[in-house]
């Protein structure tokens, strides 16, 4: 799959997706395609493997076949209420934090915590989330990938994403995988290097992660996750920014399972 360095802005759709040979402007993440794996890696001696497969959670997590089809439909009502979790920082994480498993998800190494959620996952949604900064962090690492890469993606935007951007996301990429669009090309990813807090209470986290490419270049990503309906949700913004360059870590916390 070809850089999106390589294209110009006129080649680019609008909303940031990776699947079957798409490039994209990536609007919230800085990676281009993901290859796959099962390896699961921990942090902060916290031991374990944390399970494998697809799913980055922890290995207690309940795992559940998801619905699939055109449009997706709403999760099952036997998903329930998320259980209470451990985490009840409510301080903005001044280091790493603690006791995160890291699970490659399509090549991509997403972080799950016992104390932070995801306390539910499967192969494509992984829900339930502390109320926490730690928790939001979680959340905003876990659904800006599984919306792209989960094969069932429109389960993962419609029930883990909000705002005005969001239909016409699923508009534009169905149609545009209806279309077809060849093989897609393996190799180059990103994978998660860092994170800073821009803003945060209670209802909406706003957090910058930064995405590092196999061939050093790194992009941070701006994202605004908020509460809803007992979990955090990524908000899908009808014109959503591109990521910005970064040359180095300087201002961030340097956080990453790879």
């Amino acid at each position: 799959m070809a850089d999106p360095g390589t294209r110009t802005a006129a080649d680019e759709p609008r909303s940031p997706w990776l699947r079957h040979g798409f490039v994209l402007a990536a609007a919230f993440l800085g990676f281009v395609t993901v290859v796959g794996g099962a390896v699961v890696f921990a942090s902060d001696g916290s031991g374990g493997d944390g399970g494998s497969g697809k799913d980055g959670a922890p290995a207690a997590a309940r795992t559940a076949a998801a619905p699939t089809g055109e449009p997706a439909p709403p999760p099952p009502d036997d998903d329930g209420p998320c259980p209470r979790l451990a985490d009840e920082e409510r301080e903005v994480p001044a280091a790493a934090p603690r006791h995160v498993k890291w699970t490659l998800y399509d090549g991509v190494a997403l972080p799950s915590s016992e104390e932070a959620g995801p306390a539910v996952a499967d192969k494509n949604v992984a829900r339930c989330y502390a109320r926490t900064p730690v928790g939001a962090l979680l959340a905003a690492s876990q659904i800006s990938v599984r919306y792209l890469a989960a094969d069932d993606w429109r389960l993962v935007t419609r029930t883990q994403t909000v705002g005005a951007g969001r239909e016409p996301y699923i508009a534009q990429r169905t149609a545009a995988e209806k279309k077809g669009s060849g093989d897609p090309e393996r190799g180059a990813h990103g994978q998660l290097a860092g994170f800073k807090f821009v803003t945060y209470n209670d209802t909406t986290a706003v957090l910058q992660t930064v995405w590092r490419f196999s061939d050093g270049r790194m992009q941070a990503a701006t994202t605004t996750m908020l509460w809803r309906d007992g979990d955090w949700r990524l908000e899908y913004p009808a014109d959503p920014a591109a990521p910005a360059p970064v040359d180095s870590l300087a201002g961030y916390t340097e956080w990453g399972g790879v």
